[in-house]
């Protein structure tokens, strides 16, 4: 009766462990995949042409060296899990901050593009015969967008959809302004020089005082810098100093508890300070 009763836990644990597995693969794949698809946009809004499977690869090799590293520094099966997950979500950040980065750069080039373009339409110039004399001059990203919009038109693409796709890429509110006056101009006519130059003014007006809110609320920010790493600082140098004292915490159930409570209290403490200093203009 024994042996039959332990067959069958060993079936059911099979069993288990075998849909486990499928389980994980599918994660697996579906992670994949998606980690793919996202680099493979990426990649074409900062027109860079990588091949998705290679940074896929890239990104397995360093989770795994981050993990190992991570278990031979702390000897712990959970910092090194950490560390190998922190690895496989880092890359989505990076990406969100370098394209946050290209989109703010792309407004503070607005102003004098528009100033620009709006004398050239003074000029006698036709919007298309501007547009080709002052791409060439303009430095990244702003260059490349409406480079690759002006390659769109030459393919056959129409204006009004060049244009949405321009704002498709840079999502931005000066890029709003600008996309939706080209096109009540090009539809209904009137003063488009003086309307840019209106944007041009508002649009820097804008990022002055979005400049001012980023001096007044850089202590806030300090401090959730000095929060973030003070922690994972002080159990580095314990770690070195006396090691003995800290391995409860990575070894013991009551540290992990420790553990996850303060990741916990650090993302709150985090999203809190982030909202407070965000300001939306």
């Amino acid at each position: 009766m024994i042996h039959i009763f332990v067959a069958c836990v060993a079936a059911v644990v099979a069993l288990a462990s075998w849909f486990a597995l499928l389980a994980v693969g599918r994660a697996y794949r579906r992670y994949q995949e998606t980690f793919q698809n996202r680099a493979r946009a990426s990649a074409s809004e900062f027109f860079l042409f990588l091949d998705p499977s290679q940074l896929w690869t890239l990104n397995l090799l360093v989770c795994g060296g981050l993990t190992l590293g991570a278990y031979v520094v702390a000897g712990s099966l959970i910092a090194a899990t950490l560390a190998g997950a922190v690895a496989l979500v880092a890359p989505h950040y990076v990406v969100a901050s370098l394209r946050r980065r290209r989109l703010d750069r792309a407004d503070r080039q607005l102003p004098d593009f528009l100033l620009a373009l709006a004398g050239a339409l003074r000029a006698g110039q036709g919007m298309q015969a501007a547009l080709r004399q002052l791409v060439p001059h303009l430095s990244e990203p702003l260059a490349q967008e409406f480079g690759l919009m002006l390659r769109e038109q030459r393919m056959g693409v129409a204006f009004d959809r060049a244009l949405s796709q321009l704002y498709r890429r840079v999502p931005t509110e000066g890029m709003g302004l600008v996309v939706s006056s080209l096109k009540v101009a090009m539809q209904s006519g009137g003063n488009l020089a003086e309307t840019l130059d209106r944007i041009a003014a508002t649009v820097r007006g804008r990022l002055h005082l979005l400049g001012r809110i980023h001096a007044l609320t850089a202590q806030g920010r300090l401090q959730a810098w000095i929060m973030t790493l003070l922690p994972p600082g002080m159990v580095v140098a314990l770690s070195s100093l006396d090691p003995e004292t800290i391995s409860p915490l990575w070894q013991s159930p009551a540290g992990w508890a420790v553990l996850a409570a303060v990741a916990v209290l650090e993302a709150t403490g985090i999203l809190l300070i982030r909202r407070i200093v965000r300001i939306d203009i």
